[in-house]
Parts: C-alpha cells; sequence; structure tokens
C-alpha cells in the first residue's frame, strides 16, 4: 500500500542536513573535500526533524519452543535468544568477553560443542546486536534434522555453563583474540569510514579507537560472569527451531524444556502471494 508519494514525503521530512553527517576517508585533504561537498550539497536545505521515540522492545518472560514447519527441509535452524542491551551499556566490554567465550570466535565453547565435538553443525555461534536502544541476543546454528533435539540440549549446556567462572585460559584467549582482531577494523578506507560513522550514530568518545584494546584487556573474570549472569537467563529465553515437525517435534517435545508452540510458514510469513499479483 506504499505509494511513491509516501516514500518522498519520509525522504524530506528525515533526510536534512540537520540530521545528517558527512565522513570523508582517503587520499583527500579537508579543502578539496569542502569544496566537493559544497559543489553537490551546497544548496541542500531542511530543518532539524523530529525523530520517532523507541520503545524499548518488551523482555522475555518465560521459556518456550517456536517450533516453525517446514515440511521436507533438509536441517533445522535454531535461534534461542532474548532482549540484550544498547551500545552505551558500561558492560559493553564484559559483554564482548563473555560472548567471545559463549559463541563469538571459532573456539568458543558453542562451535567448539556443537561443530567439533559432535558434529550436529557446520557452525554455532552467538552474539549481542548493539543499537541505540537494546537489541537482541541470539544463540544460532543450523543442525542436521535428526539431532535437532540433542543440539538443544548442548545449546541450553552452554548458555547455562557460561554464567558459572571462565578459566584463566579462556578469559586470555577471549581478551587476546578481540584485541588482536581490532585492526582488522581499519584495513580498508571503506572499514575505517564504517568505524568513524559508529563515533556519531552512538556518541562515542573521540578516544574510542585508542581506547579499546586496553579496555578489552582489563575484563576481569568477576566482570565475565556478572554480565553472563545477568544477561543469560535461560529460565526467560526464546527458542526458535523452523525444520521438518513430522521429524523432529517428538525428540523436542521429549526434553521438557519448554512448552511448544507449533506454527506454520503462513503462520509466521503470511500467506504466500499469489502468481499474478503485482501483473
Amino acid at each position: 500500500g506504499i505509494g511513491i508519494d509516501d516514500v518522498r514525503a519520509l525522504h524530506g521530512r528525515l533526510y536534512t542536513p540537520e540530521n545528517a553527517t558527512v565522513i570523508v576517508v582517503g587520499d583527500i585533504g579537508p579543502d578539496q573535500a569542502r569544496k566537493i561537498l559544497e559543489t553537490h550539497f551546497g544548496s541542500w536545505s531542511g530543518g532539524r526533524p523530529d525523530m520517532p521515540v523507541l520503545t524499548p522492545a518488551p523482555q522475555v518472560v518465560s521459556r518456550e519452543i517456536i517450533l516453525v514447519d517446514k515440511p521436507g527441509a533438509a536441517q533445522s535452524e535454531i535461534r534461542i535468544g532474548r532482549i540484550g542491551t544498547d551500545r552505551l551499556t558500561p558492560d559493553y566490554f564484559p559483554l564482548l568477553v563473555m560472548n567471545t567465550i559463549l559463541g563469538g570466535s571459532f573456539s568458543s565453547r558453542l562451535n567448539q560443542n556443537l561443530r567439533e565435538r559432535n558434529g550436529y553443525s557446520y557452525g554455532a555461534g552467538s552474539g549481542f546486536d548493539f543499537r541505540l536502544s537494546a537489541g537482541p541476543f541470539r544463540a544460532a546454528a543450523a543442525v542436521q534434522t535428526d539431532v535437532t533435539d540433542k543440539a538443544l540440549v548442548e545449546f541450553m549446556k552452554e548458555l547455562n555453563a557460561i554464567r558459572e567462572p571462565v578459566s584463566d585460559e579462556e578469559l586470555a584467549r577471549a581478551k587476546n583474540y578481540l584485541a588482536l582482531l581490532y585492526p582488522n577494523n581499519f584495513e580498508t578506507i571503506s572499514a575505517a569510514a564504517g568505524q568513524i560513522a559508529e563515533l556519531v550514530v552512538y556518541g562515542l568518545p573521540d578516544d574510542s579507537f585508542n581506547t579499546y584494546v586496553g579496555r578489552a584487556l582489563s575484563v576481569s573474570k568477576d566482570e565475565v560472569q556478572r554480565v553472563a549472569r545477568k544477561y543469560i537467563d535461560t529460565e526467560n529465553i526464546a527458542i526458535i527451531v523452523v525444520g521438518d515437525r513430522q521429524k523432529i517435534e517428538a525428540g523436542i517435545s521429549a526434553l521438557g524444556i519448554g512448552k511448544v508452540r507449533n506454527l506454520t510458514i503462513d503462520d509466521v510469513l503470511g500467506p504466500a502471494p499469489s502468481p499474478d499479483v503485482g501483473k
């Protein structure tokens, strides 16, 4: 139901010079950059628009398994999550270290368990989406259909285990991983521009690039356990499985880890459009 006039109205209201930042990275000086920008944007006008107020997403308050039936699916897709936190949280660096141990690297617990030890998946991981408002935390993997229930058991095992003290070796490896990987974020001019954009979008301090490594390396075991217990709550978490219900429902139900709610693809996405739509 959206027409071109709706798109133009939104663009005119939100895309204004008072609501924009121009970032230029490359073999160019400020005088030349300013001249080019004045040529192309000098006549751009418009005030600062009223931005919509972000309403915090409601937290997950129970444990439920949502099983979305995809008959004939070659594998099962698993997503487990809840609401996390925003980019400006003081827990940002402890969360980075904690998640690196849990599912944020190849040597993480989730990947070592589901891929390396058990062979249930080609890869498993987890992560926080840090946004202006609280984004999701999720753990995820695509697993073989016949081990869907076993994979869920291992997911829950690792999500519970991360709430307990981590080893000195795991802590050191995770912190070093973050510190050594950080320069990759500036490897290209495009990547450098993206990093500067984050400073603008989230209002981060100008010295953020210089303090990142030191702050990551200073995270303690106690901080890792504290944020794990604060943000990883396996009693209040959403578990979503998309796969062949006929093959996986009985095994999932037998686990007893949560009430199973069955949905179809149409329940999630709505009825498939008619082939005639748009003609």
